[in-house]
Protein backbone atom coordinates (compact mmCIF):
# COMPACT_ATOMS: atom_id res chain seq x y z
CA UNK A 1 0.00 0.00 0.00
CA UNK A 2 3.11 2.29 1.36
CA UNK A 3 4.86 2.03 -2.26
CA UNK A 4 1.65 2.07 -4.45
CA UNK A 5 1.23 5.43 -2.74
CA UNK A 6 4.59 6.60 -3.39
CA UNK A 7 4.39 5.61 -6.98
CA UNK A 8 1.08 7.57 -8.03
CA UNK A 9 2.26 10.27 -6.28
CA UNK A 10 5.54 10.25 -8.24
CA UNK A 11 3.15 9.88 -11.44
CA UNK A 12 1.20 12.59 -10.53
CA UNK A 13 4.28 15.01 -10.36
CA UNK A 14 5.62 13.94 -13.48
CA UNK A 15 1.89 14.49 -14.86
CA UNK A 16 2.23 17.88 -13.13
CA UNK A 17 5.60 18.60 -15.21
CA UNK A 18 3.58 17.08 -18.71
CA UNK A 19 0.91 19.46 -17.77
CA UNK A 20 3.51 22.80 -17.56
CA UNK A 21 5.24 21.92 -20.89
CA UNK A 22 1.59 21.62 -22.41
CA UNK A 23 1.14 25.54 -21.32
CA UNK A 24 4.24 26.22 -22.71
CA UNK A 25 3.43 24.64 -26.06
CA UNK A 26 -0.14 25.84 -25.89
CA UNK A 27 1.31 29.24 -25.76
CA UNK A 28 3.94 28.98 -28.45
CA UNK A 29 1.62 27.45 -30.85
CA UNK A 30 -1.33 30.11 -29.63
CA UNK A 31 1.13 33.43 -30.17
CA UNK A 32 3.52 32.48 -32.81
CA UNK A 33 2.12 29.85 -35.12
CA UNK A 34 -1.35 30.63 -35.60
CA UNK A 35 -3.78 31.63 -34.28
CA UNK A 36 -4.31 27.81 -33.44
CA UNK A 37 -4.27 25.53 -30.71
CA UNK A 38 -2.24 22.41 -30.97
CA UNK A 39 -3.55 20.64 -27.30
CA UNK A 40 -6.80 21.88 -26.37
CA UNK A 41 -8.59 21.32 -29.42
CA UNK A 42 -11.47 22.20 -28.48
CA UNK A 43 -10.54 25.87 -29.23
CA UNK A 44 -9.52 24.51 -32.81
CA UNK A 45 -13.49 23.71 -33.29
CA UNK A 46 -14.48 27.09 -32.12
CA UNK A 47 -12.02 28.74 -34.73
CA UNK A 48 -13.29 25.94 -37.35
CA UNK A 49 -16.77 27.53 -36.56
CA UNK A 50 -15.98 31.06 -37.02
CA UNK A 51 -14.30 30.24 -39.91
CA UNK A 52 -17.24 28.58 -41.14
CA UNK A 53 -19.92 31.31 -40.30
CA UNK A 54 -17.40 33.97 -41.56
CA UNK A 55 -17.37 35.47 -38.25
CA UNK A 56 -14.49 37.73 -36.33
CA UNK A 57 -11.71 37.35 -39.51
CA UNK A 58 -10.06 33.77 -37.98
CA UNK A 59 -8.05 32.00 -40.62
CA UNK A 60 -9.51 28.09 -40.36
CA UNK A 61 -6.60 26.24 -42.06
CA UNK A 62 -4.01 26.58 -39.18
CA UNK A 63 -6.90 25.41 -36.63
CA UNK A 64 -8.06 22.32 -39.30
CA UNK A 65 -4.58 21.15 -39.72
CA UNK A 66 -3.27 20.84 -36.13
CA UNK A 67 -6.86 19.14 -35.69
CA UNK A 68 -6.50 16.55 -38.15
CA UNK A 69 -2.77 15.83 -36.96
CA UNK A 70 -3.75 15.41 -33.54
CA UNK A 71 -6.75 13.11 -34.18
CA UNK A 72 -3.57 11.27 -36.10
CA UNK A 73 -1.67 10.97 -33.45
CA UNK A 74 -4.13 9.58 -31.21
CA UNK A 75 -4.80 6.58 -33.43
CA UNK A 76 -0.71 6.15 -33.42
CA UNK A 77 -0.61 6.45 -30.01
CA UNK A 78 -3.11 3.79 -29.39
CA UNK A 79 -2.12 1.00 -31.82
CA UNK A 80 1.43 1.49 -31.28
CA UNK A 81 1.04 1.22 -27.20
CA UNK A 82 -1.73 -1.48 -27.12
CA UNK A 83 0.67 -3.34 -29.54
CA UNK A 84 3.50 -2.28 -26.87
CA UNK A 85 1.24 -3.52 -24.22
CA UNK A 86 0.43 -6.73 -25.29
CA UNK A 87 4.26 -7.23 -25.83
CA UNK A 88 4.71 -7.09 -22.03
CA UNK A 89 6.56 -4.01 -22.60
CA UNK A 90 6.74 -0.36 -20.97
CA UNK A 91 4.44 1.69 -22.85
CA UNK A 92 4.19 4.60 -20.24
CA UNK A 93 8.04 5.03 -21.30
CA UNK A 94 7.80 4.71 -25.05
CA UNK A 95 4.90 7.20 -25.22
CA UNK A 96 6.93 10.14 -23.29
CA UNK A 97 9.85 8.88 -25.81
CA UNK A 98 7.62 9.38 -29.10
CA UNK A 99 6.61 12.33 -27.27
CA UNK A 100 9.84 14.13 -26.53
CA UNK A 101 11.06 13.35 -29.81
CA UNK A 102 8.06 14.58 -31.44
CA UNK A 103 8.76 17.99 -29.84
CA UNK A 104 12.09 18.14 -30.67
CA UNK A 105 11.57 17.34 -34.42
CA UNK A 106 9.13 20.61 -34.31
CA UNK A 107 11.36 22.69 -32.68
CA UNK A 108 14.01 21.44 -34.85
CA UNK A 109 11.61 22.46 -38.10
CA UNK A 110 10.35 26.05 -35.96
CA UNK A 111 14.17 27.04 -35.61
CA UNK A 112 14.46 30.03 -37.14
CA UNK A 113 10.81 30.72 -38.00
CA UNK A 114 9.05 34.30 -37.51
CA UNK A 115 6.27 34.63 -35.16
CA UNK A 116 3.69 35.33 -37.41
CA UNK A 117 -0.07 35.83 -36.28
CA UNK A 118 -2.89 35.85 -38.53
CA UNK A 119 -1.47 33.85 -41.98
CA UNK A 120 0.83 30.98 -40.97
CA UNK A 121 3.11 29.96 -43.71
CA UNK A 122 3.89 26.30 -44.70
CA UNK A 123 6.66 25.85 -41.98
CA UNK A 124 4.48 27.34 -39.13
CA UNK A 125 1.78 24.70 -40.24
CA UNK A 126 4.25 21.86 -40.29
CA UNK A 127 5.51 23.01 -36.48
CA UNK A 128 1.81 22.99 -35.62
CA UNK A 129 1.21 19.67 -37.09
CA UNK A 130 4.07 18.04 -35.85
CA UNK A 131 3.21 19.50 -32.05
CA UNK A 132 -0.30 18.17 -32.49
CA UNK A 133 0.57 15.13 -33.54
CA UNK A 134 2.82 15.17 -30.39
CA UNK A 135 0.14 16.13 -28.13
CA UNK A 136 -2.13 13.32 -29.59
CA UNK A 137 0.22 11.10 -28.06
CA UNK A 138 0.23 13.10 -24.72
CA UNK A 139 -3.41 12.65 -24.46
CA UNK A 140 -3.85 8.81 -25.23
CA UNK A 141 -0.91 8.35 -22.52
CA UNK A 142 -2.76 10.31 -20.18
CA UNK A 143 -5.76 8.49 -20.56
CA UNK A 144 -4.20 4.91 -19.85
CA UNK A 145 -2.47 6.37 -17.19
CA UNK A 146 -5.76 7.24 -15.44
CA UNK A 147 -4.34 9.34 -13.19
CA UNK A 148 -7.90 11.53 -11.00
CA UNK A 149 -7.99 15.02 -11.89
CA UNK A 150 -4.71 15.43 -13.78
CA UNK A 151 -5.27 15.02 -17.82
CA UNK A 152 -2.56 17.44 -18.49
CA UNK A 153 -4.62 19.00 -20.92
CA UNK A 154 -7.55 19.58 -19.97
CA UNK A 155 -7.37 22.80 -17.11
CA UNK A 156 -10.83 22.63 -16.92
CA UNK A 157 -11.44 19.14 -15.92
CA UNK A 158 -8.17 19.49 -13.69
CA UNK A 159 -10.21 22.52 -11.90
CA UNK A 160 -13.52 20.69 -11.67
CA UNK A 161 -11.90 17.42 -9.76
CA UNK A 162 -9.17 19.55 -7.93
CA UNK A 163 -12.35 22.23 -6.20
CA UNK A 164 -15.74 20.53 -7.07
CA UNK A 165 -15.59 16.94 -7.21
CA UNK A 166 -13.51 16.54 -3.93
CA UNK A 167 -14.75 18.99 -1.69
CA UNK A 168 -18.20 17.80 -2.23
CA UNK A 169 -17.22 14.45 -1.69
CA UNK A 170 -15.99 15.29 1.69
CA UNK A 171 -19.26 17.49 2.24
CA UNK A 172 -21.44 14.34 0.91
CA UNK A 173 -19.37 12.00 3.98
CA UNK A 174 -19.25 14.23 6.50
CA UNK A 175 -23.25 14.83 5.67
CA UNK A 176 -23.97 11.10 5.77
CA UNK A 177 -22.08 11.24 8.95
CA UNK A 178 -24.18 13.38 10.68
CA UNK A 179 -27.24 11.68 9.85
CA UNK A 180 -26.07 8.49 11.04
CA UNK A 181 -25.04 10.04 14.02
CA UNK A 182 -28.55 12.04 14.66
CA UNK A 183 -30.47 8.86 13.39
CA UNK A 184 -28.15 6.94 15.81
CA UNK A 185 -29.24 9.51 18.97
CA UNK A 186 -32.66 9.44 17.59
CA UNK A 187 -33.31 5.87 18.30
CA UNK A 188 -31.61 5.54 21.31
CA UNK A 189 -33.87 7.82 22.69
CA UNK A 190 -36.73 6.53 21.78
CA UNK A 191 -35.53 2.94 23.30
CA UNK A 192 -34.84 5.46 26.71
CA UNK A 193 -38.10 6.35 26.64
CA UNK A 194 -39.68 3.31 25.88
CA UNK A 195 -38.26 1.63 28.86
CA UNK A 196 -36.28 -0.89 26.68
CA UNK A 197 -33.45 -2.45 28.93
CA UNK A 198 -31.80 -4.74 26.46
CA UNK A 199 -29.19 -3.53 24.23
CA UNK A 200 -30.25 -0.84 22.02
CA UNK A 201 -29.10 -1.09 18.09
CA UNK A 202 -28.14 2.41 17.20
CA UNK A 203 -26.19 1.71 13.93
CA UNK A 204 -27.47 2.57 10.60
CA UNK A 205 -28.81 -0.90 10.15
CA UNK A 206 -30.40 -1.06 14.02
CA UNK A 207 -34.14 -1.23 14.52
Amino acid sequence: MVAERAERTRLAALMLVLTTATGMIEAVSLLALGPVFTAMQTGNVLYLAFGAAVEGNLPALAPAVSLASFAAGAVCAARLESATEARGRRWFVIGLLVEGTLILAAAGAGWGVAPHYGSPTVRHLAVAAILAVAMGFRNVTSMRVNLPGVPTTLVTRSMTAFFGVRRWDRTARSGTARRRGSCGRWRCWRCSRAGWRGPCWCGPGGR
